[in-house]
């Protein structure tokens, strides 16, 4: 079999092994003793999995996707004024304890800047548009966390919010992960051996995608289980987050005229949280642990149950559009 097929035959079973991946690493947590230390492999492997998905990406083209200012306007609007109304509404039927709706405000306030690119690849979204625009997403968040904090929950909230593991997170999931993948594409275009490379690596998306899945459940159930009330309690909200945001991303991409494609992306940065990054904030609060760490973590695994759903659902969004030429298909107006 060629490398091709292979890669077309994960491909095609991609949503077959997340939900066995999901499985098995639940099934470590109940069966396995000590698998919250696995959280130590959650960075690494998220790196690896974005690596192996920007080689997927034609990284040349990024300077142009960071040109295209609709998007990046609509990409804001969408993250840090549609999104937080959302979550003002939702806070409504949040538990009215505060350490709890800190946890709710600390996750769901801070657009993903890793692994929606990787969905949003397998979700036919323009992931290259999301790609570009992290560092503006990154440093977008890390003004505006403190102040939505304070908003929400008044003084002295802010200063449990620190710099330190964004830009960590960062250059180890963002900027290095690129690098490599840029190495990789240069080399692939100028000898045989670096295109065979290429071609070779183009295999593990799919794996990786899956290996990340089992050990991000694995490592953090545990979490959950001295938090079960909490995490019964919040659940709600994060489900009603999963099922709107992705249309206010959709919306807000058709209000600005956006083609489908960058909609959307749209629709997959609206949905998708920046957890993992934000778990080490939730460590580093005084007296949070372990209330803080179970209501992130419980929108972790409503988030991927959810992506589940959305590379599936997401790609039919503007199948019917027409094209200015008259013909089927995707309409281009940006």
């Amino acid at each position: 079999m060629s490398l091709a097929s292979m890669r077309d035959l994960l491909e095609q079973r991609q949503i077959a092994l997340y939900f066995l991946a999901v499985l098995l690493g639940g099934t470590a947590a109940a069966l396995v003793t000590g698998t919250a230390s696995w959280d130590v492999v959650i960075n690494p492997a998220l790196g690896l999995m974005l690596f192996v998905t920007f080689l997927q990406i034609p990284l040349a083209e990024l300077g142009q996707a960071f040109r295209k200012v609709r998007f990046l306007a609509a990409l804001l609007v969408t993250n840090f004024v549609a999104v937080p109304a959302l979550v003002a509404l939702l806070l409504l039927f949040a538990p009215v304890d505060g350490m709890i709706r800190l946890g709710i405000l600390m996750v769901l306030l801070c657009p993903c800047i890793d692994w929606v690119v990787t969905f949003a690849q397998m979700g036919r979204a323009d992931a290259a548009l999301l790609l570009a625009s992290t560092p503006v997403l990154l440093a977008v968040q890390m003004v505006m966390l403190p102040l939505w904090l304070h908003l929400f929950l008044g003084e002295g909230v802010s200063r449990l919010v620190q710099a330190g593991p964004f830009l960590h997170a960062f250059l180890w999931l963002i900027v290095i992960p690129l690098c490599l993948a840029w190495l990789v594409q240069f080399g692939a275009q100028r000898s045989p051996a670096g295109a065979q490379i290429a071609s070779a690596l183009g295999l593990l998306p799919v794996p990786m995608t899956a290996f990340v899945l089992f050990i991000v459940i694995a490592a953090m159930l545990p979490h959950l289980g001295h938090e079960t009330a909490v995490v019964l309690h919040v659940l709600p909200v994060y489900v009603a987050f999963a099922l709107l945001a992705p249309w206010l991303g959709w919306g807000i991409s058709r209000l600005s005229g956006l083609d489908a494609p960058a909609g959307r992306a749209l629709a997959f940065s609206g949905a998708t949280r920046n957890s993992l990054v934000v778990l080490p904030l939730a460590l580093a609060v005084p007296g949070g642990a372990p209330l803080l760490p179970a209501v992130i973590v419980s929108q972790t695994l409503v988030e991927l149950a959810a992506e589940l759903l959305f590379i599936r659902a997401i790609p039919r969004l503007g199948r019917s559009a027409v094209s200015p030429a008259g013909g089927g298909g995707e309409t281009q107006r940006d």
